[in-house]
């Protein structure tokens, strides 16, 4: 008989469980940030990238907003904008980051960028509608960068002018970092420092099925990856940091909303994307894939994106007036 009491209670527990779960699900995640990869054409080559060039297809402008527009009213916050590379098509990309801030009023609009396109009179026009911008930056050492894939030589160099355009037009300066087989060594103390970045988002390298995972697709990151000691020893030797933000693969695999180039939702269970927004509308494609929502909490998803007003005039304000 207490066999039998013990098995119903047990019982009892999972189905609940499981019903609270069922009914979470049902009232539907809210989008508090995305990440729209309104593109996958890239003119780097960086041999662990997870989202590559599979189609080079980008959505008309307007499709684009009334997307942007459903997520808004279904409670997205934070937008960022990635690729690819989101600089090859500035026209769109600065349309829309105007878009979301004065016609949405979204709380924060990023991009995250390999740096190499952008051009000062970019930020001159559309900074005051752009809260944060983050370049990748995988190491101070051009050789390093090359034999990763990123660029010719140039990186640190434009690097260093993007943080001082984001400081002259207001803008949040941020580094992300991809810890991998040929940086996980590195002591980047000294520049990043120098450069006091608000945020230093080191992620480790990972690997994404049907994206940088075998000879067939069009990247093979295996060569590149760490194990999690490794990528611990890389954020120990940083530590000081103010700015770091560590991001195993344990945090970083499921925690992130990407929005693809059709307006889909992806999963990294290994389902299929979600039905465009568009056709089905925010809370139907979100139910049809999976996102970690308590390891984007976990990871600091939530945070302070939002950058403060600053003094533009006379040369006053600026970063070492900021209290990041």
């Amino acid at each position: 008989m207490g066999t039998i009491m013990w098995l119903l209670a047990l019982f009892t527990i999972i189905f609940i469980s499981l019903h609270h779960l069922h009914t979470r699900r049902n009232r539907g995640q809210i989008p508090v940030s995305v990440n729209y990869h309104f593109t996958r054409r890239c003119n780097y080559t960086c041999g662990f990238c997870f989202h590559t060039a599979s189609t080079s297809y980008i959505e008309d402008p307007n499709r684009a907003k009334e997307g942007l527009r459903l997520l808004a009213n279904a409670g997205m916050r934070k937008l960022n904008f990635a690729g690819g590379e989101p600089f090859l098509y500035p026209k769109f990309l600065g349309e829309m980051i105007d878009f979301c801030k004065q016609d949405l009023k979204l709380e924060s609009v990023s991009i995250v960028t390999n740096g190499s396109l952008i051009r000062e009179d970019f930020l001159r026009k559309h900074g005051k509608n752009l809260d944060i911008l983050a370049v990748s930056c995988d190491s101070f050492d051009e050789a390093t960068n090359i034999q990763i894939g990123r660029g010719t030589g140039a990186q640190v160099k434009k690097l260093c002018e993007i943080a001082r355009w984001c400081e002259k037009y207001g803008v949040l300066f941020k580094i992300n970092t991809v810890v991998n087989r040929l940086n996980y060594m590195e002591d980047m103390n000294e520049r990043i420092g120098e450069l006091k970045p608000f945020r230093w988002k080191c992620f480790q390298v990972l690997i994404v099925a049907g994206e940088n995972d075998t000879e067939e697709t069009l990247r093979n990151g295996h060569k590149f990856t760490i194990s999690d000691g490794e990528f611990e020893e890389f954020c120990e030797r940083h530590r000081g940091q103010r700015s770091l933000v560590p991001e195993p693969n344990s945090l970083m695999a499921k925690s992130y909303l990407i929005l693809d180039e059709y307006l889909r939702f992806l999963d990294r269970t290994g389902k299929q994307p979600s039905r465009p927004i568009l056709d089905v509308g925010v809370k139907k494609a979100l139910e049809s894939v999976f996102w970690d929502e308590g390891a984007f909490l976990e990871r600091g998803g939530l945070y302070d994106w939002v950058k403060p007003e600053m003094e533009k005039s006379c040369g006053k304000g600026g970063r070492e007036e900021l209290d990041w």
